[in-house]
Parts: C-alpha cells; sequence; structure tokens
C-alpha cells in the first residue's frame, strides 16, 4: 500500500506534542471496509443480548504499556474474583441448609466448580512470566489461549448441565420448599457472578487477554442461570410449578446460542488472527515517519495478552546505517501507539531503481 492512499482510524491513538504529522485533521471514522469502527454491530434486543454476552473489544491493553503490569493486573482480577465466587458459594451453601432446595444446590455446587475455572487461567499468568527456554523460544503467554479454549469448553458444558437439569425437573417434578430462601439465594448468585463478570471483563479488555474476556462472560451465563432460580421461585408462588425448569431451558439455550462470539474470540487468537483496526494503527505508525515511501507488509499476532509484530517498509535508497536508524524509528513508533506491542521486527528495503 502507498503512503497516503486511506484514511486511519484514531479514535484509540493519542497523538504526543512534538510529532510532526502530515494528516489531514478531518479523518474517516466512519468506514465499512473493515479498516476501522465503521463495522456493525446487533441492535435492539439482539444487541443488548449481544452486549452482555459478547463484550466489545477492540480497543485492548491501551492502557497497559508494560508486559509484567498487566500480567500483574490479570493475576490480581482472578484473585478479587475467586474471594467473590467463594463467598457467594458460602452464602448459597448456608441457604441450602435452611431450604433443603435441590435445585439451589446443584446450582451452589455448579457455582463452586465455576469458580475454580479461574486456577488454570491463574496458572497461564502465572507461566507467562517464566522466561523462554530452547525450546519454548516465544516463552509461554501461549498457556493463556489455551487456558481460554478450556473456560470456553467449560461455557459449553455449563448450558448442556443447565439443560439437563431443566429436562429432568420437567419429566420429574420436585417440589420446592422455603421459596423465599430460594430466591434470595438465586439473588445472591446472581449479584456475585455478576460482579465477577463486570470485574473480569474489564480487566480483560484493559490488558488484551480475551481468556479473561471470556471467563467474565463464563461468570456472566452462571449468574443468568441463577437468576432463573429466582424466576422459577416466583412461578411457583404464583402456581406454576413448571416456570423453574422452562425458564432454566430458555436461559441455557440462550448460553448456546451467544458463547459463539466468545467461541471466535479465543479462537482467533489461536489461530493468529488479529483484529483489523489493531492493523490499521500500526500501519498509521510507520506511515507517517518521513523516510517511508510506502508500507509493503504488516502481520501482528497475539501471545497470549500482549502483541508481537513484523513489518516490511519501502524507502528511497538508504545507507545501511540509514536502515537501521529508520527501523528503529519505526519500532520505537509502533510501540509508542500501541504500548501492548512487546516486538516489533521491521525490516527495510530501497526503492527500486
Amino acid at each position: 500500500m502507498t503512503r497516503h492512499d486511506h484514511a486511519h482510524p484514531h479514535d484509540a491513538v493519542e497523538i504526543e506534542p512534538g510529532h510532526d504529522h502530515d494528516h489531514e485533521p478531518d479523518h474517516d471514522h466512519d468506514r465499512g471496509d473493515g479498516h476501522g469502527h465503521g463495522h456493525s454491530h446487533p441492535t435492539g434486543l439482539k444487541g443488548f443480548l449481544y452486549g452482555i454476552f459478547v463484550p466489545h473489544s477492540h480497543d485492548a491493553a491501551d492502557s497497559i504499556d508494560d508486559a509484567m503490569e498487566a500480567n500483574a493486573e490479570g493475576v490480581r482480577a482472578l484473585k478479587i474474583s475467586l474471594v467473590i465466587m467463594i463467598a457467594t458459594t458460602v452464602v448459597q451453601a448456608v441457604i441450602v441448609a435452611f431450604s433443603g432446595s435441590v435445585a439451589l444446590l446443584a446450582d451452589t455446587i455448579h457455582n463452586l466448580s465455576d469458580a475454580l475455572t479461574a486456577i488454570p487461567l491463574w496458572i497461564a499468568f502465572a507461566l507467562s512470566r517464566r522466561a523462554a527456554t530452547r525450546k519454548y523460544t516465544y516463552g509461554f503467554n501461549r498457556a493463556e489461549d489455551l487456558a481460554g479454549l478450556f473456560i470456553v469448553l467449560m461455557i459449553a458444558l455449563s448450558s448442556i448441565v443447565a439443560a439437563y437439569e431443566a429436562i429432568d425437573r420437567m419429566i420429574n417434578p420436585r417440589p420446592m420448599e422455603n421459596i423465599g430462601w430460594v430466591i434470595a439465594a438465586g439473588i445472591a448468585g446472581f449479584l456475585g457472578n455478576e460482579a465477577v463478570a463486570v470485574y473480569r471483563i474489564r480487566v480483560g479488555r484493559k490488558i488484551g487477554s480475551a481468556a479473561l474476556v471470556a471467563d467474565g462472560v463464563h461468570a456472566r451465563t452462571d449468574g443468568f442461570t441463577s437468576l432463573a432460580v429466582v424466576a422459577g421461585g416466583i412461578g411457583v408462588l404464583l402456581g406454576f410449578p413448571l416456570a423453574d425448569p422452562i425458564v432454566g431451558l430458555l436461559i441455557s439455550a440462550m448460553i448456546a446460542v451467544l458463547r459463539v462470539g466468545t467461541v471466535r474470540s479465543v479462537g482467533r487468537r489461536l489461530m493468529d488472527g488479529i483484529e483489523p483496526e489493531l492493523l490499521d494503527r500500526a500501519e498509521h505508525a510507520l506511515e507517517h515517519l518521513t523516510e517511508v515511501e510506502s508500507v509493503e507488509q504488516v502481520r501482528l499476532r497475539w501471545v497470549g495478552h500482549r502483541l508481537h509484530g513484523d513489518a516490511l517498509l519501502r524507502t528511497r535508497s538508504l545507507s545501511l546505517a540509514e536502515a537501521d536508524r529508520v527501523a528503529a524509528e519505526a519500532e520505537a513508533s509502533v510501540k509508542e501507539r500501541m504500548p501492548n506491542v512487546d516486538e516489533m521486527a521491521v525490516r527495510v528495503t530501497g526503492s527500486a531503481a
């Protein structure tokens, strides 16, 4: 691509004072070609549900410019959310003792097992701190993507278990006792899961961790499963005992359909996919350099929650020392505008005679 042959999105790029940019001040921010934020998102009820279960995460890692800081932020999120989920499980277990609800007992065990999904992700963050070896020359950040795959499988299992329990309660109805306590426990489960979901998704977006975002979505789906206990309890109070399994079945179906977005996000990372707007951002950081005539190629890929990449730049004929200087400036320019980039290998080639 030649220099300045298309507009660039600047919504997440901070231009520091002192840089000479020869771009026009008016840029197109609403492009629909896949290179900016012009892509569409569902609206109405579908858009609302996608906003809940498929969080928008295009501006990942803008606030974290150090790999160790990002790693520490992720571990902190896991620790705090694990404590919240354990506390929620304890509250539900106490209410189970008062109510004797088999359904609530199942939900309590479910929440406990889901709280423990933080452990493989925690291990992955710990592994990412290890130095690269001769066998694993890129380090161990990919463990985070494997943990994300495990979490996606757990989301699928959650929807299957919820559907099975709902169908079983339809076939074999069981009376609910102390319904008020059951409703209270369902609300506690929803609030605990939602608090964990909000926190994990926010931190996951901040550090660029698809696995942590997926774990937050997992907590959110489990929260709505707990909320189904509330809806079912209210239905029973109103004289409709099948309300509990019907609502549970509907929510499990919704989880199964909407988890597709999470599967795509984690799968894209495993396949070295990259968000096009991040590629645009890197291209813009390279094209503004004076010596650069064109950006021939830019490649980026996520390694855990950090970015690695390379670029090929075409310039006028330069000496070896000048080419090295341009390559160093290009690497610094990308890292300045994209703090989540750890490595950026730049090659410089001269113009054809």
